[in-house]
């Protein structure tokens, strides 16, 4: 196996980053210039061309104790004015200045975080079930082998032909947080303590489940897969073409699932038949812990496989947490031994290994700024107030869809978790949402209008996979009123349970506000 590659080495890149940082915001470089450059370093600008954003990688959504106190330490230090949990498990600092974003970049890196790759023509972070390792009920601990995947990935950050980008997930249940199942390359763990392999899947233009290349894979030969994955992109995938560089397209360009397979395996003989050594040696299992005897209940909590021990949820809406909130956390885990954070696909942080006591003191900690139901644990991209390319502000519309169903005291469970994109890029996965709204517009009076296409039906569930259904256009100022409606109506029998006993309901309301 390679040697995992040291943060710190990724300091030589550094000064061309300050360079043109500089250049940009001297208004010598504009955002298009830039953003071909500052997405290796994981930066973007944004939307405005006036400030910068900073995606922290945190391989398999873990966030340690001690890179928790380095956040912490830098929206303190530089007075980062907002903080956002994403869903591929990052964390991204907003409405950074020039010298901000540089210098917390370079010191992440003395801090174990990485920000390269992060954005381009890169391996993206890795993602991996959020509970892996306390969840009752998950097949096995795939967070081991997840962070192995994420140290060798980042050996292909320079390399060539790179699909744009290239999104690697690890599933530990059929619940499919991460959507391995249709990712461009994704591990979904077995009964048997081992992975079957999905690849060329993904979201956004033409989208795609992802094909399943390999089965009952032992854990220790997962980098075998991942080299075999950017092969066989060199050999069959469009890089030339910016539009169709995503490894999904090659299901098509290689004439079906079928003839994928076979392309795929035989760049996977390659690899193996290469004499190069990819084994994954030396993981250690985590010492067991055990409780206090103190113990702890509610909505929020979820009691770990290890008895005695808790973790936390904690759901700012649209995955933008109070920054004085996240701050305290970092100092409360402080003095909680084995405690860390982690980020989950659907913008929840999870704070796990508690004693009752501790846990009860992260319950009182993040009451404030934590969802109070399962609607308000929507998922919402960054939104195209702050994306440059974002068509639609997705956040203002999770929040506007908040209070009203808030306002109309619509009870929890009348309404889904519903995921919204504010443009086709589908950050947000509003394709595989059982409700999902993606930026588009609709014309009144012959002018343009913010608006959302509305899609239902979708789910992300290993062996149920669904892409939602399009119902049409639905002006932005009316998808409050909808969600309303919808949830009068599913009020006496929770979502799920009205869908099932009234079919065609949801189209027949939605249609009014379509119109």
């Amino acid at each position: 196996m390679m040697q995992t590659i040291h943060p710190e080495t990724w300091k030589q890149d550094l000064p061309a980053f300050r360079e043109k940082t500089a250049a940009f915001y001297a208004g010598e470089l504009d955002k298009a210039a830039y953003k071909g450059f500052s997405g290796f370093y994981g930066s973007y600008a944004q939307r405005d061309g006036k400030s910068s954003m900073l995606r922290l990688r945190m391989p398999a959504g873990r966030v340690t104790r001690e890179k928790l106190a380095f956040v912490a330490r830098a929206i303190r230090e530089y007075h980062a004015p907002r903080a956002h949990f994403t869903t591929c498990q990052t964390i991204q600092l907003h409405d950074l200045n020039g010298e901000q974003v540089c210098a917390i970049m370079e010191q992440a890196l003395n801090a174990g975080i990485v920000t390269m790759g992060g954005g381009g023509d890169f391996p993206r972070n890795v993602m991996c079930s959020p509970l892996s390792g306390v969840e009752p009920g998950e097949y096995f601990d795939v967070l081991p082998w997840a962070e192995a995947a994420g140290d060798y990935l980042m050996h292909f950050i320079k390399a060539e032909k790179m699909p744009r980008k290239l999104k690697v997930g690890f599933s530990n249940s059929p619940s499919n947080l991460t959507h391995a199942t249709y990712r461009d390359l994704g591990f979904a763990a077995r009964p048997d303590g081992k992975f079957d392999v999905y690849s060329a899947g993904g979201l956004g233009g033409n989208p795609r489940f992802g094909v399943k290349v390999a089965q009952a894979v032992e854990p220790a030969k997962i980098l075998y897969y991942i080299k075999a994955m950017w092969l066989t992109f060199r050999a069959h995938g469009n890089y030339e073409n910016r539009g169709k560089a995503r490894t999904r397209y090659m299901q098509e360009a290689l004439g079906g699932a079928e003839n994928y397979v076979k392309a795929y395996n035989e760049k996977l003989a390659e690899v193996f038949a290469s004499g190069e050594n990819l084994d994954i040696s030396g993981l250690e299992a985590p010492a067991d812990l055990a409780g206090d005897g103190s113990s702890v209940s509610g909505p929020r909590v979820v009691a770990q496989k290890q008895p005695g021990r808790y973790a936390v949820a904690w759901h700012p809406l649209g995955g933008q947490p109070n920054l004085e909130i996240l701050c305290a956390l970092s100092d409360a885990l402080a003095d909680m031994e084995s405690a860390e954070l982690r980020l989950s696909p659907d913008e929840t942080a999870y704070i796990i290994n508690l004693t009752g006591t501790q846990a009860q003191k992260i319950l009182d900690l993040t009451a404030s700024d934590s969802a109070g139901s399962l609607f308000e644990t929507s998922v919402s991209c960054i939104g195209g107030a702050t994306c440059q390319v974002g068509v639609r502000d997705s956040q203002k519309l999770l929040a506007d869809c908040v209070a009203a169903v808030q306002a109309a005291g619509i009870p929890d469970g009348a309404l889904p978790q519903m995921h919204i994109s504010g443009c086709p890029s589908s950050c947000g996965t509003h394709q595989t949402g059982v409700i999902g709204f993606r930026g588009a517009s609709k014309a009144v009076d012959g002018k343009p209008q913010p608006a959302f296409t509305l899609y239902v039906g979708g789910s992300s569930r290993q062996g149920e996979e669904a892409m939602g259904s399009e119902l049409g256009v639905m002006l932005e100022s009316r998808i409050p009123a909808f969600l309303v409606e919808v949830g009068q109506a599913a009020a006496g029998q929770g979502y799920a349970a009205w869908r099932a006993s009234n079919p065609g309901e949801l189209e027949k309301i939605a249609a009014k506000y379509l119109a």
